[in-house]
């Protein structure tokens, strides 16, 4: 599913910005009911998510192994039926049709968790992009508190919580300062000042379609779920 990085030899933004580029909703006469996500492009996108969590460090545990599975769980989908399965919108037209949509193991509650997630990665980059001095520490914890904590009922925000609060007293270099976590996200002798603008260029990109995408889980009643 992941695409060779080596052979390519871009950078985890650049190859996050192609595949957006691959992942306009579109939106016959501006229908969302019969709008289409390929599902491919929309897991590679998925996978910068673990990049970026990665480098932030093991606090980001939790949160990792979340993401980790709701990918494989909407990969599973669409081998199983490539053909059926290859636009996300079919899959949650299907498991709603089915009364599946809302079940713990369902795609579609996948679905909804990724694109959570990168709301999450989304906001994260904005704001370091704007302020790149910013304590690294505060920015995840801002980023949390406005796009996955309102979903997280207590126990999955006290594993959070509880994650980052050990960060900081146990080993605080398991987070990593805002300088070197833009130094792992560079391409080699990249500046500072071109990968902000591949933040932001990316970031232009996010914020529309997932606008796109919530409005579509909208559609299916999934918006408000949230975790125990």
């Amino acid at each position: 599913m992941k695409r060779s990085r080596e052979m390519k030899k871009i950078s985890e933004i650049n190859s996050a910005i192609e595949e957006l580029s691959m992942l306009a909703v579109v939106k016959p006469g501006g229908n969302h009911e019969i709008a289409h996500i390929s599902t491919r492009p929309f897991l590679s996108l998925c996978y910068f998510v673990l990049q970026v969590l990665d480098k932030i460090g093991p606090t980001m545990a939790v949160l990792r192994q979340d993401v980790h599975q709701n990918i494989k769980r909407l990969e599973l989908g669409y081998e199983l039926d490539p053909s059926m399965n290859s636009n996300l919108v079919e899959i949650l037209k299907t498991e709603a049709s089915k009364g599946k949509a809302r079940k713990r193991s369902s795609c579609s509650k996948a679905f909804l968790w990724l694109t959570r997630s990168l709301d999450f990665s989304s906001t994260l980059l904005q704001t370091l992009e704007k302020d790149s001095k910013k304590n690294m520490e505060q920015i995840v914890q801002e980023a949390y508190d406005a796009t996955l904590s309102p979903w997280h009922g207590w126990i999955s925000s006290a594993a959070f919580r509880a994650n980052l609060k050990a960060s900081a007293q146990v080993a605080i270099k398991l987070v990593p300062d805002s300088k070197t976590f833009m130094d792992l996200l560079k391409e080699k002798d990249e500046n500072c000042d071109t990968l902000k603008e591949k933040m932001k260029i990316l970031v232009s990109f996010l914020v529309p379609f997932l606008e796109d995408v919530h409005s579509i889980l909208k559609m299916y009643n999934l918006d408000r779920i949230k975790s125990t």
